[in-house]
């Protein structure tokens, strides 16, 4: 069984993780963790956002936006109507709806990973 603790220094900014079994310690600054944090907070927030600013909301697209652009492209491609699954149909199934938790999961995931790779840089 592998015991771990977590300590945190407000004086140096940096949280320490330490793995009794395997005898090493983990170091990481606080910043980067917050960064982390956030990234993944961002991900999940800015979705629903940038797809209401695109066009698909709770009561259907908005008429002149960048939806009723790609959901006129979708029709003439398939001859009158929008498939069912299409990316039309799932960006407005997810205005009209929202994330389920599984896709905020998802979201939250990426979004701490990209924000974890730049903070790698600084």
């Amino acid at each position: 069984m592998v015991a771990s603790a977590f300590t945190s220094s407000a004086v140096t900014g940096v949280a320490k993780v330490a793995r009794v079994a395997s005898g090493c310690v983990v170091v990481l600054p606080l910043a980067r963790i917050a960064t982390v944090v956030i990234g993944g907070v961002v991900a999940v927030e800015a979705v629903p956002m940038v797809l209401g600013v695109m066009g698909f909301t709770a009561t259907g697209i908005t008429s002149s936006s960048i939806a009723a652009k790609m959901m006129s492209a979708a029709a003439i491609a398939n001859g009158g109507g929008v498939a069912p699954g299409s990316l039309v149909a799932t960006l407005q199934s997810l205005g009209a709806t929202g994330l389920s938790g599984l896709t905020r999961f998802i979201l939250g995931s990426i979004g701490s990973a990209i924000a974890a790779g730049i903070a790698r840089f600084y």
